[in-house]
């Protein structure tokens, strides 16, 4: 496994990431984002791509689309889940804990607005949402949502956004081959799809503040 230093290197191209941890490692990368509140890991382009490799038989790294699927959704309802108890525990502390290189109030700040608008139907929302997705299990903890109400929204939500990411990148590369002479191409534009959400949350905040 590489080095946290080498982690944060790979987050500008998810293929390389993924040649670095290997097919079990990308569950692992899901349940640090969602559960370890750690949001700048890709989680979106990082499925995308795997999606896309696992459609390569000779590709970089073996995948097999199936099994990251349940890997992966499993480590996002571990990590959702830990994110909620963190809140059930711990969230109103995060309201006021200084900024760090990862953690900014402005992130849980945001979760919480998306809550006080949509409810419980955050949890499932949320899931294509990067940052936010990290965080609204917190804020639904600290706001004491019904267990049963997060595991329902939770899983549903999981699985729709783990087994859609995957299969878009899976059925892309096979229905388009040409799409597998251009491999480094597309992941550029996945990247930037990624995180567009971010760049417009971020500048939302900044004409708010202004």
């Amino acid at each position: 496994m590489p080095s946290i230093a080498d982690l944060l290197h790979y987050l500008k191209d998810p293929s390389l990431l993924i040649v670095a941890v290997g097919m079990f490692g990308i569950p692992a990368i899901i349940f640090i984002e969602t559960g370890l509140l750690f949001p700048m890991l890709p989680g979106d382009s990082l499925l995308v791509t795997a999606g896309l490799l696992a459609s390569q038989p000779d590709g970089p790294v073996p995948l097999n689309v199936w099994t990251l699927g349940i890997t992966c959704s499993l480590a996002a309802i571990a990590g959702n889940t830990t994110g909620f108890f963190i809140g059930r525990s711990a969230g109103k502390a995060l309201f006021t804990r200084e900024d760090s290189r990862f953690f900014k109030k402005s992130y849980i700040q945001q979760a919480h607005a998306f809550y006080e608008t949509h409810g419980g139907k955050t949890i499932f929302i949320a899931q294509f949402m990067p940052i936010v997705r990290t965080f609204a299990p917190v804020v639904a903890g600290a706001a004491d949502m019904r267990f049963l109400t997060f595991v329902t929204y939770n899983i549903t939500g999981a699985l729709t956004w783990i087994w859609s990411m995957l299969l878009i990148g899976y059925f892309i590369a096979t229905q388009f081959p040409i799409v597998g002479k251009h491999v480094e191409k597309l992941i550029i534009v996945i990247v930037l799809l990624s995180i567009t959400p971010a760049i417009f949350g971020w500048l939302r905040g900044r004409s708010k503040a202004s």
